[in-house]
């Protein structure tokens, strides 16, 4: 009964993930979404913070659950004091809760959304060929290991 994925057991996500805590779920093989994860890393002064790549079961589970594809990871997911943020709306949460000077990515918000998504959408659909894929996830940093979860 163990072995089945988290999609179908979805009682035990609350119990792999403190909701108190913010958490990142992103492409693990996306050079420019992992460097943007140890970016949050640095900045995350009270390391409250925790990550989650989409490849792992753990977070395609949380994708399924927020009705996010699992065959393309063009959005990050963010889940900050119980509510779901993708595409801009998940930078500009993450910026946000890191703190002064960072939430005021909340400027981009005046944005009306269909541009914002367009906007991401741009970089996300060219991540690969703008700044790299690795052929499986890397081997993170000790302190992001510690802040992985699944």
């Amino acid at each position: 009964m163990t072995d089945l994925p988290y999609q179908d057991r979805p009682h035990l996500l609350p119990q792999i993930h403190d909701a108190s805590q913010p958490l990142v779920v992103f492409d693990g093989v996306c050079v420019f979404c992992s460097g943007f994860v140890r970016l949050i890393v640095r900045l995350d002064r009270e390391k409250s913070f925790r990550f989650a790549t989409a490849q792992s079961p753990f977070g395609e589970a949380l994708f399924r659950q927020h009705g996010l594809p699992t065959d393309d990871y063009d959005s990050n997911l963010a889940i900050i004091d119980g509510v779901a943020f993708t595409r801009m709306d998940s930078f500009v949460a993450i910026m946000a809760k890191l703190g002064w000077p960072w939430r005021t990515a909340k400027v981009l918000l005046v944005l009306p959304r269909p541009l914002r998504d367009w906007l991401y959408d741009r970089v996300a659909k060219n991540r690969y060929a703008l700044f790299g894929k690795k052929d499986s996830c890397e081997i993170p940093s000790a302190e992001l290991r510690q802040r992985l979860i699944g």
